[in-house]
């Protein structure tokens, strides 16, 4: 059987879901291809509009309010973590036009329930729990203070 170029490998992860060009560089050299080769395979797929940065940065940003109701700062750590660039990160959350003060009373409400917390205990409990997502303290807070 003959092994898969660093070219049709990438194809197959892309064909399963966006990936930004740092993610597909470290899946090539973990699969064992060669830097050079992996390089030219990045920049072919780049031009030919297979692999786009900015179309993985929105995909991302969608899957991830939308799925998984995270808030700004766990989505810009975990772009930064797969290589997205700062500006992009910027330009792509500023494109995004979400409500995070909506989106963290959502969460809250959909975890714990739409009454606001007995104790000191709870409220605390739910406050980690928002942080852990990405809110930032004034989303928390403002999602407390509405209900």
């Amino acid at each position: 059987m003959k092994s898969r170029s660093a070219t049709e490998q990438a194809v197959g992860y892309l064909a399963r879901r966006e990936h930004s060009a740092v993610e597909l560089q470290q899946k090539l050299q973990q699969a064992g291809h060669e830097t050079d080769k992996i390089h030219a395979a990045l920049e072919k797929l780049q031009q030919s509009g297979l692999q786009n940065d900015e179309r993985f940065a929105e995909a991302f940003i969608r899957s991830r309010v939308l799925l998984r109701g995270y808030g700004e700062l766990r989505i810009r750590q975990e772009m930064k973590q797969k290589g997205v660039a700062d500006e992009l990160i910027n330009s792509t959350m500023q494109q995004a036009e979400t409500d995070w003060f909506a989106l963290a009373i959502e969460v809250r409400c959909k975890r714990f329930g739409e009454q606001s917390p007995d104790d000191f205990k709870d409220r605390a409990k739910q406050m980690r729990f928002l942080q852990y997502r990405g809110f930032t303290h004034e989303q928390i807070t403002e999602s407390f203070e509405l209900n």
